[in-house]
């Protein structure tokens, strides 16, 4: 790719910031989710009026190549036309009956397939509600009390849960949150992502008192961090030894990396998967599901009570019927991997030409960056990259008509709608964005 300067009109943005200064009034923050309202990156938040494919467009006009992919649910890219068409046709037959449907069924079978590790599944509306059932399920069963996350990882905003919690809270600054007792974080253990030593430590302590390992295989939300080897086989041994529970937190990866999840490219059976984003296929959908032996204690079929109104929509299922559908093709996740290598790769070369410290790492259509020379294994490595930089790079990229997440915390996500034209462009765009970031000291 041969350097060159791109011309371009600085975007128009006046519709979005009186559509953020209407929305002040009446949504705290202007937003529905922190991380939306570009805080950590001092802009105003692009209002978004409609998508297709790779592409959205703002209600100024401006469009973008998008690698948000609403946080990654868009694995197939925006509207497309087969999951428009599931959600047409169910809608035909009504938009909620609180009653069970065929899909339902589908769906879980249609997991089943992909994750062995899977054989009943339940299904909820949110990753949040998965994961906080998937630990009830835990203590259920094991009769203990606490559950051992990792710094930096994200597992949905239930109380127990906040600790350490990357993303959204560490972009805001916020350590935890004000509203959640100190006896409702007592019974959550920490340790560092990549860790082993630190989670024998735990065990060593609390031998008989944890009931559960809950951890991202593959951390979405302390920007994207894979394990290091052995380290996931490591928890499994782990909890082996010490009769506890280990959930894969794999609302982020599932059906993402690969067509079984984070658990099957790392060859690591989990007793029990928290799944969202994707197997909605947009819409809000999600799941929690493991052995068949643990998901007998779930209500109506057990005594660890769980239920939601809206779980098992049936047009969130007839969403993520058709994308799951449409992921059994052949060569889906090779045309992802392909498209990411391509990305990631191409932003290191220019980071180079450009001499700012900076790594990246990808895994299906999954990816991340830090201006840090890296390794990046954990929160604290995440921590010590140059948010100023990041800062600049993220605006001058948004101006250029690219659509990032606006927190160095965050992921970003490719689709199979993304064609290497798209890479091609963005790269276009990175190179200077990329030298103006370089500047920054």
């Amino acid at each position: 790719m041969t350097a060159r300067k791109t011309a371009r009109k600085k975007l128009k943005t006046q519709h979005s910031k009186d559509a953020f200064r209407q929305a002040r009034r009446v949504i705290p923050g202007g937003v529905n989710s922190p991380v939306r309202a570009f805080g950590a990156v001092g802009l105003t938040p692009r209002f978004i009026d409609r998508a297709k494919g790779a592409r959205i467009w703002d209600i100024d006009g401006n469009e973008y190549i998008d690698y948000v992919g609403s946080w990654g649910p868009m694995i197939l890219g925006h509207a497309h036309p087969g999951v428009l068409r599931a959600v047409r046709e169910a809608m035909k037959k009504g938009t909620s009956f609180g009653a069970p449907t065929e899909n339902e069924t589908r769906l879980a079978e249609a997991i089943r397939r992909a994750l062995p590790s899977v054989q009943q599944v339940r299904m909820v509306s949110s990753g949040t509600e998965a994961t906080m059932s998937a630990i009830r399920l835990a203590r259920g069963v094991t009769g203990r009390s606490r559950v051992l996350k990792f710094e930096g990882c994200y597992h949905g905003h239930s109380d127990g849960l906040l600790v350490g919690a990357g993303s959204g809270v560490a972009t805001l600054g916020i350590p935890g949150s004000p509203g959640v007792p100190a006896a409702m974080t007592e019974l959550t253990v920490q340790a560092p992502f990549n860790d082993l030593h630190a989670v024998a430590e735990a065990f060593a302590r609390w031998p008989d008192e944890i009931a559960c390992i809950i951890v991202e295989p593959i951390a979405g939300n302390m920007g994207c961090i894979p394990p290091v080897a052995g380290f996931l086989r490591g928890l499994r041994e782990l909890c082996d030894q010490h009769g506890a529970l280990l959930i894969f937190d794999e609302v982020m990866t599932g059906f993402r990396v690969a067509r079984g999840g984070a658990q099957r490219l790392f060859r690591v059976r989990p007793d029990l998967t928290c799944l969202g984003k994707v197997v909605g296929g947009g819409l809000p959908a999600a799941a929690y599901g493991g052995r068949n032996d643990l998901m007998r204690h779930v209500a109506p079929a057990g005594e660890v009570y769980q239920a939601g109104t809206l779980s098992g929509n049936p047009l969130a299922v007839a969403a993520g019927l058709a994308t799951l559908e449409r992921l059994e093709e052949p060569d889906v996740y090779d045309r992802l991997n392909a498209l990411s290598e391509r990305l990631v790769g191409g932003l290191d070369s220019l980071a180079e030409e450009a001499g700012v410290p900076f790594s990246t790492v990808s895994a299906g259509g999954m990816f991340g960056f830090f201006f840090h020379s890296g390794p990046v294994r954990r929160f604290e490595d995440a921590k010590k990259a140059h948010q100023a930089r990041f800062r600049c790079f993220f605006s001058e990229m948004l101006e250029g008509g690219i659509n990032l997440a606006p927190s160095s915390y965050e992921a970003g996500f490719l689709s199979l709608a993304h064609r290497a034209r798209d890479i091609d462009r963005t790269l276009e765009v990175a190179r200077n964005a990329l030298l103006r970031a370089a500047r920054i000291r």
